[in-house]
């Protein structure tokens, strides 16, 4: 019986010490999710801006033949970039990205299109070298903090990518794969098509103001081509900062679910421990009892 009140206290002592790691990684991430939500709310008046003046060029000009808008009658070759996390403890935010990810590819694998994997972060770069994948790019270590620096430096290896025909190892399409922040309940993984871009048709209300005159100097491609670089740097850093605060909103939530979950299992364990000491308890007594009644009949019978 005491070996077994020794073992529920010391799985006791164990769940306790694993609910302060994880309630302090709650309270850590419930300390950053604002600060990462404020930067991407800050960030999106810039990547909204962006993309109207890339949709009025393109939109404004008659016949344009640029390789920004061309669709490809057949695509040879993708680059597919996966965002995912530095660190774990964030719950299925990883699972759930790489399982979309895993969906394109065998969606391109189906039409024949070859894909170049492209992974940010060190989850995703674990899970493609355990695999087996190969990867034509890898950055680590801004997962939870990107910066526009590191968004440069990963839209200039995919445009440079981009730039070369599929026979000589480009890709005639960019895709983009991360996870969305919803809310702090919700985050979702997307995939995105950065290049070409995709055009729609739509119905629209005419605009009740006068209709905006464009004039490009000097011309549309012109424009666009100075244009590209920024609007797909742009794209990866909001997809960026989509992504660290999807992380640490899923961190959040796992953290406390980890920590509900240790404190269920405190109280059970800890009932556990009740009903062992009492018994051990209830032991004792009956033997005490046991031993005071054999004295006292042993005295009886000496005299």
């Amino acid at each position: 019986m005491g070996a077994q009140l020794r073992a529920v206290r010391q799985r006791i002592r164990s769940i306790q010490s694993t609910a302060k790691i994880t309630r302090a990684q709650e309270l850590i991430a419930a300390s950053r999710i604002i600060k990462a939500q404020q930067r991407v709310r800050a960030s999106a008046p810039y990547a909204r801006e962006l993309q109207l003046a890339v949709e009025a060029v393109v939109s404004r000009s008659a016949q344009i033949d640029h390789p920004l808008v061309r669709e490809p009658e057949h695509s040879d070759r993708a680059a597919v970039l996966v965002l995912t996390s530095d660190r774990g403890f964030c719950g299925g935010f990883n699972a759930n990205v790489l399982r979309e990810t895993q969906r394109l590819r065998a969606l391109m694998d189906e039409q024949g299109v070859g894909v170049a994997t492209y992974v940010a972060g060190v989850k995703g770069i674990t899970w493609h070298r355990f695999r087996g994948r190969e990867l034509a790019g890898e950055w680590r270590g801004f997962s939870d903090s990107p910066t526009q620096d590191w968004a440069r430096r990963i839209a200039q290896t995919l445009l440079a990518e981009f730039a070369r025909p599929a026979a000589e190892g480009g890709s005639d399409e960019i895709h983009l794969v991360y996870t969305e922040f919803v809310s702090m309940l919700t985050q979702r993984p997307v995939v995105r098509r950065i290049l070409p871009l995709e055009i729609e048709e739509v119905e629209a209300e005419p605009p009740s103001a006068p209709f905006p005159l464009y004039e490009f100097e000097p011309s549309p491609e012109v424009v666009l081509n100075e244009l590209l670089p920024w609007y797909v740097e742009n794209r990866i850093y909001h997809a960026l900062l989509e992504s660290a605060a999807a992380e640490i909103a899923a961190r959040r939530r796992a953290m406390k679910s980890a920590t509900d979950n240790a404190s269920d299992l405190l109280e059970q364990f800890t009932r556990e421990a009740n009903k062992a000491r009492q018994a051990e308890i209830t032991q004792e007594i009956s033997e005490i009892v046991g031993g005071a009644n054999a004295l006292a009949e042993s005295i009886a019978g000496n005299e």
